[in-house]
């Protein structure tokens, strides 16, 4: 590396070395990374980028307002959830174009895939309801009535229990997946939205956005037990309100998107402490994280931009403008 620099400073003078060697850092980091999906709610587009580079490639016009997005099985194919055309539409992965749709679901926020890739679970937002939609045929097979406008959802790894959150009940409900039938209703707080499991699958962990708050709920019991709390600096206890949140596959690091606050938090999950905030775009709400999880893409929904971050050292590499109102964020890796 001595080498390396002596050279490139002997060519590049004024300390073009730090720059060359971070225009390599974000090449060698994504090298696994072929393109990035952005669905944008506002524009009712896909923004894609290439995952190298992270330059634009083609903007892919959408049904209305397109929210969550989430690959098929194989990954050849990934479904997009359209709010004000009550549709999921399924598109190819290498080429973008629609080739088909799932009709019959009010409202669409976002889904999670079973296991074995044979069930999407859908919040069906305007219905208060969780759909199951058979993939083979396309079709919804069964409705589970939920409290008002459910948001997030969360399958467990045997493909036995989904959790999905009702924003305006404050309440996550347990579903059994194979009677599709609420098992339990646990209450957190104030709308909450998403969910991380840790890897043991012994802890749920709910955003709840307008309590400002990370509860943490025994999946054995139900009962919550603790919370996390956030507060960057310079913002309102108000102004802290989680959305998306990851946790990383070893359960010790999670990240939260802290909405209104423009940060995103990095938690020790076994201290539960809050360890750093890193500022990004405006409204941040929907996370990403790459498959060797070294890079971070967050979703800034009034910035109309992804915030892309090196979790090593914790800096924000690039900003990049995608369409308006970003939502959610698939890497096709």
């Amino acid at each position: 590396m001595r080498l390396f620099k002596a050279i490139v400073n002997a060519v590049y003078p004024n300390g073009l070395f730090k720059v060359l060697v971070g225009i390599i850092f974000i090449q060698a980091a994504n090298a696994d990374i072929r393109q990035i999906h952005v669905s944008n709610e506002k524009s009712s587009t896909l923004t894609v980028l290439d995952g190298k580079s992270y330059e634009f490639v083609r903007s892919i016009k959408t049904c209305k307002r397109p929210r969550g997005v989430h690959f098929n099985l194989d990954r050849s194919q990934f479904f997009g959830g359209c709010a004000d055309d009550n549709i999921i539409a399924i598109y190819d992965t290498a080429s973008g174009d629609r080739v088909g749709r799932i009709r019959s679901i009010e409202e669409p926020e976002t889904f999670d895939l079973t296991p074995d890739g044979k069930l999407l679970i859908v919040s069906n937002e305007e219905d208060a309801a969780a759909s199951f939609v058979d993939i083979a045929s396309g079709k919804v097979i069964g409705n589970v009535r939920l409290g008002e406008e459910p948001e997030g959802v969360q399958i467990t790894r045997d493909g036995s229990t989904v959790y999905v959150a009702s924003e305006a009940a404050n309440l996550v409900h347990v579903i059994d997946v194979k009677s599709m039938e609420v098992v339990a209703d646990i209450l957190v707080g104030t709308r909450p939205r998403r969910f991380a499991l840790t890897p043991d699958e012994s802890e749920l962990w709910v955003s709840a956005e307008l309590a400002g708050l990370v509860d943490i709920v025994d999946t054995k019991t139900h009962k919550g037990i603790g919370d996390i709390t956030f507060l960057p600096t310079g913002f309102r206890r108000n102004e802290v309100t989680p959305v998306d949140l990851l946790m990383t596959r070893d359960g010790k690091t999670a990240f939260v998107a802290l909405g209104r606050a423009n940060h995103v938090a990095i938690v020790d999950v076994a201290k539960r402490k809050v360890e750093t905030y890193i500022l990004v775009g405006k409204r941040p709400w929907g996370l990403s994280l790459s498959a060797d999880e070294k890079t971070l893409f967050v979703a800034n929904g009034l910035s109309d931009d992804i915030s892309i971050i090196d979790v090593t050292s914790r800096r924000v590499l690039k900003s990049v403008p995608v369409g308006q109102v970003p939502y959610g964020i698939l890497l096709d890796e």
